[in-house]
């Protein structure tokens, strides 16, 4: 089965922290993001194959995320543009702060718990997937 979680972020939230805090409190086990829309200030993301945070000064819209979320810990991927259409995207962390709004829509799945596990072959804590 499947519930469908829609909410809205407000100026100043931060994005990453806030979804992490929705899934906590509705104690989600294993979650997709559908569909989420809005602005930032500022950004940091993780970009490809690098270990430190890149930050920008925004405004930005927010053209795509994706991922899984879980109580358990979540993997978001961001495409944000700027005032000139250049897009970037990248690993979404703590630090991205709404600018007018965030309208963020998650499928949770309630068959399955989503956990992250170290794996050996690529070093990072991994997509471990179970039925409830």
């Amino acid at each position: 089965m499947t519930r469908l979680h829609t909410f809205r972020l407000l100026p100043d939230q931060d994005l990453y922290d806030e979804i992490q805090h929705f899934v906590e409190v509705r104690n989600i086990q294993a979650g997709v993001i559908l569909s989420a829309v809005g602005s930032l200030t500022h950004a940091m993301l993780r970009l490809a194959n690098r270990s430190t945070y890149t930050e920008l000064r925004g405004p930005f819209e927010i053209v795509s995320m994706t991922g899984t979320v879980s109580i358990h810990g979540s993997h978001l991927h961001i495409a944000i543009s700027d005032g000139e259409g250049k897009t970037l995207g990248g690993h979404l962390v703590s630090g991205c702060k709404i600018y007018t709004t965030a309208e963020i829509v998650i499928a949770e799945l309630e068959e399955v718990v989503y956990r992250r596990e170290p794996c050996a072959r690529s070093g990072y804590a991994e997509l471990v997937v179970t039925p409830r």
